[in-house]
This record gives structure tokens, sequence and C-alpha cells, in this order.
């Protein structure tokens, strides 16, 4: 027993030592070391770690994202040991359900896609859900990003009191105003040379019903999208100004950029707008159930059922058009922007895609080292955007010497497409186009675009709707109320119901939010005359 006794010994005095050795090993952090692994800013690269990104849609159905992934992330892990993983919001109350996510801050979100426009990115910042991103951070762990920005004088737009909460998506060349897409052999046989006015449309859409088709409409529209801007920008040099309010409320005259004011509140433009929506439902351009029917006018347009498709440039010339080419030799589908009349164009914000990061987030800076990888190395982009290579895509040189991506044989989107909706950080140095695009009216809208356009210039602007959050709140309400029957002519009197509606507007303070909005512009004037 006494031998035994001290054989116990001697193991538990093995033991001890080689805790008490363990101990001595781990590191001993410093103060300032503690206080940024509190806050999640502490990046050794010793740990491997997960790094979640949210995006907006739905989420795939198939396994290719995720076998995608797999290949990506031994390569992550090579490079900053870290892995990452997708989070989706599906589109149905896409913004509500966005917002409720974020303010969550329980530490399970580290990247996060957002907009200045479109997705509250300022509201966020200003509730403390995203994180302030120094300097120094940003040049430590995202160099290259940091220094592309930084040679485009960018980073003033991603700013906040001083502090920048945004990475913008600005080295990518897009397009995102909105039009009508039409097919022009049906436009010849209408008469007219392309459509390229609301007159001409129209008439186009006056011989589309004369055709007497059997389930066909003219525009099988869904009652919730609003196109009165469309006409206003149309019939006037109106410019929007971007994270006020959804149905662009707000805005300047470009021969006037210094006052503020509402084409919905004043002007012959939104009158003109309604009796043109009664004459179309009254015609028969969409379903009499419009407002509570759910068409989907995309496959309509495809199968030939619907005259035109609403949406924007890019997806004219990136998948519709060339759709249509294959499935209707001769369609030669033309696009007509709003604004076409006036020439009135405006570019878009650099932050209308922009990356964040949680301010809950416990890996910030290995976020920040994941996201320059994603947006800046060849194959951690080409992986993320375009799939692995002979599943997703091939390489074939095209007729001008570019390489495009081209399907593979047999490939089917439902069992090989991929979902990542990385918006916010594409970059033209390493985009791979698709054949199927069409490259060509591209170019040549791309060119007139640019000849007319007008650079968006309150970019560096974050509004304050502090003080008249209420009024904002009433004001979107009087527009879901009445902005669908005037975008679709549910109306006995056109200029009777925009007189009501603008009524409705007064009483629950436009003119209130246009003063405080107008004092913000005064203040920024006055800044940069000093």
């Amino acid at each position: 027993m006494k031998r035994v006794f001290v054989v116990i010994m001697a193991l538990v005095s093995v033991l001890i030592t080689s805790c008490g050795n363990k101990n001595a090993q781990e590191k001993v952090y410093t103060a300032e070391e503690n206080r940024l692994i509190k806050t999640g800013w502490y990046n050794d690269y010793s740990e491997h770690v997960k790094i979640v990104y949210l995006t907006l849609g739905n989420p795939p159905s198939n396994g290719a994202t995720g076998e995608m992934l797999n290949k990506l992330n031994s390569i992550l892990t090579e490079k900053v040991n870290a892995e990452l993983e997708i989070m989706y919001i599906p589109w149905n109350d896409y913004l509500n359900e966005y917002n409720r996510l974020l303010a969550r801050k329980n530490g399970k979100i580290d990247l996060i896609g957002t907009a200045t426009d479109w997705l509250d990115a300022w509201k966020n910042a200003k509730l403390g859900n995203l994180a302030v991103l120094s300097d120094e951070n940003l040049k430590k762990y995202a160099g290259q990003t940091y220094s592309q920005v930084a040679s485009k004088g960018h980073w003033d737009q991603c700013k906040y009191q001083g502090k920048i909460y945004l990475i913008p998506e600005d080295n990518y060349a897009q397009w995102i105003n909105h039009g009508f897409m039409y097919r022009n052999d049906w436009a010849k046989e209408a008469g007219l040379k392309g459509v390229h006015s609301w007159n001409d449309l129209t008439k186009y859409f006056s011989y589309l019903l004369k055709q007497n088709k059997p389930n066909f409409y003219p525009w099988d529209a869904k009652g919730a999208t609003d196109i009165a801007g469309g006409y206003i920008l149309s019939n006037s040099d109106f410019m929007v100004l971007d994270g006020v309010n959804a149905y662009g409320l707000f805005g300047v005259h470009k021969a006037d950029m210094t006052k503020i004011y509402s084409p919905y509140t004043e002007g012959k433009e939104l009158v003109n707008f309604a009796k043109l929506m009664k004459r179309w439902n009254d015609m028969g351009v969409w379903r009499k159930n419009v407002l509570t029917a759910n068409p989907d006018n995309r496959t309509a347009f495809y199968t030939g059922k619907s005259g035109v498709e609403q949406h924007h440039t890019q997806t004219w010339y990136t998948q519709v058009k060339g759709e249509m080419d294959k499935r209707f030799p001769g369609s030669d589908v033309g696009f007509f922007w709003f604004g076409e009349e006036t020439g009135n164009i405006t570019t878009m914000g650099i932050t209308h895609g922009a990356m964040a990061i949680s301010s809950a987030s416990k890996h910030k800076a290995r976020a920040l080292a994941v996201y320059d990888l994603l947006r800046n190395d060849p194959e951690c982009y080409r992986l993320l955007c375009n799939g692995i290579e002979g599943k997703q895509y091939e390489i074939s040189r095209g007729r001008d010497g570019n390489n495009y991506a081209v399907k593979p044989a047999g490939y089917n989107g439902d069992r090989d497409g991929i979902v990542t909706n990385f918006w916010w950080g594409r970059n033209d140095n390493l985009e791979l186009r698709d054949a199927s695009g069409s490259w060509d009216s591209f170019e040549e809208i791309n060119k007139l675009y640019t000849s007319l356009q007008t650079v968006y210039p309150f970019g560096e602007i974050v509004w304050n709707l502090d003080y008249v959050n209420w009024e904002i709140i009433k004001l979107t309400a009087v527009c879901d109320k009445y902005m669908k029957n005037i975008t679709y002519g549910q109306m006995d009197n056109p200029e009777a119901y925009v007189r009501e509606f603008r009524a409705e507007l007064k009483k629950y303070g436009i003119d209130t939010v246009i003063a405080e909005l107008q004092e913000q512009l005064d203040d920024y004037y006055a800044e940069r005359r000093r």
C-alpha cells in the first residue's frame, strides 16, 4: 500500500507541476490589451473565429453556397485564421426586421451590409448599433480598402459627427436609376421609334391593348410599386435628398440647390401624374384588382404576357435584355429611364451600398481583416461573387479580348446557384462580367448617363431627423394611404384627390420638416463658406 501511495503522490505532483507550467505560459495582457479585448479590437490571429456577415435577401435553398463557403473559408483560415458565415434577412418586411436585428446587439453579427438611402445606416449609427471605425484600425486591418477609399477622398462621406461608421462601395460602376424596359419590336409595330417619354409609353400600351391577347396586361404591376417620383424626375429638375423619407418627398431644384422643397405639395407634376395614371387604369393597363394582386411581372414579361418590366438600369443590361434575346430573338428590349425627357439623372451616393461592423461584435478587428480580403483578394472575391470555377462559372475570352463568366454545361440555377448578395464592396478591378449581360448596351447608356449626370452634392450631410421624427412617421403613413391610389388611378377625380393628399401632408407637418431640413442645409453651406 505504501508503494501505491508513493506512485499516486508522484502522479499528483506531475499534474500540479504541469498545471503550474501551463499557467506560467499563459499570456499576461496589459490593461490596454484587456480594453481592446473587451471592445473587440484586440487581434493577434491566434484564435480561430467565425465572422458573421449580415446581408439582405432570401437564403439559398440548395447546398451550393455552403460548398463555396467551404473553399473560401479554407483561404480565410490560412490568411487570417477566420471563417465566414452568411446571415440573410428575407425581403418580406426586410427593413423592420433589419432594424430589430441590429438593435439587439447580442454579439452574434459582425459585418453588416448597409446603406444610407434605403437601409437606415445613419439611424443605426445614431442608435449606437454600428461600431466607430478609426483611421488607425482601418489602416491596420483593412489597409488595401482604406488606401483605395482615401485615394478618392471618400472617407468624409462615411462619417457621422466626425467619426467613420461606414466603408463605401465606391470602386464599382453601376446605375440603379429606375425606368421601364419595353420590347422594341412591339414599339416599332406601334409606329414608335422606341419609348422615350411617358407619352410614348401611353401609345405603346394603347397599341398592346388593341391586340386583345388573352391573359395579357401591358404592365402586370404590383400595387405596391411607386413610380410617381419617376414621373416627377421626367418633368422637372427635381433632385431627391437621400435618406430622409422612403417616398422621396424632399429635395431641391437642380437650378437652385440651396432651397428645399417638395413637388408633392407644390407644382403641377403630381396632378398631371395622377391624371395619367387614371387614364392608364381606365385603359386597362393593369389588372382591375391591382392593389391586391401579387403578380410576377418579370416572369410575365419573359413569357410574352406583359409589355414592360419596371426596374433599374443595371437589371436591364445585366439580366433582362440578354434573357429576352434568348427567349424572343429580335425583341431588342430597350430602356426608358425616369428623367429621360429632361436629361435629369443624378449619380447615387457612394454609401448606397456600404459595409459596417456591429458595435456588439466581439471580433471587430478580424471582421475588418476578412472584409479587406473579400473586397481585394482576387481568389476570395471570385469565390464570393462568382462561385467555384467549373461549377458556377467558366471563363471565356470575349471578342473584345476581355474575360467573361459563362455558365458551365449542365448548369442549373436552382441546383447550382449561389446567394451571397455582396452589394457592399464590389470592386471593378476584380469584376468578371457575366457573358449573358448586354455590355454593349451598358457602354452606350453609361456614356449617355455620364454626359448628363449631376453628381449628388450632399453626400457629407447626415440629415438629423430627431426633431421631426413624429412628422416623418405621420407623413409616411399619409403617403402609404394616398400614393398607391394615385399611382394606380384608383380615384374618380385626380385633381381633387391630390388636393386632399396635399392637405393631409400639410396637416401632419410637411412644412415643419422642410423648415428643419432647410436650416441644416443653410448650416452646411455656411460651413463650406468658412
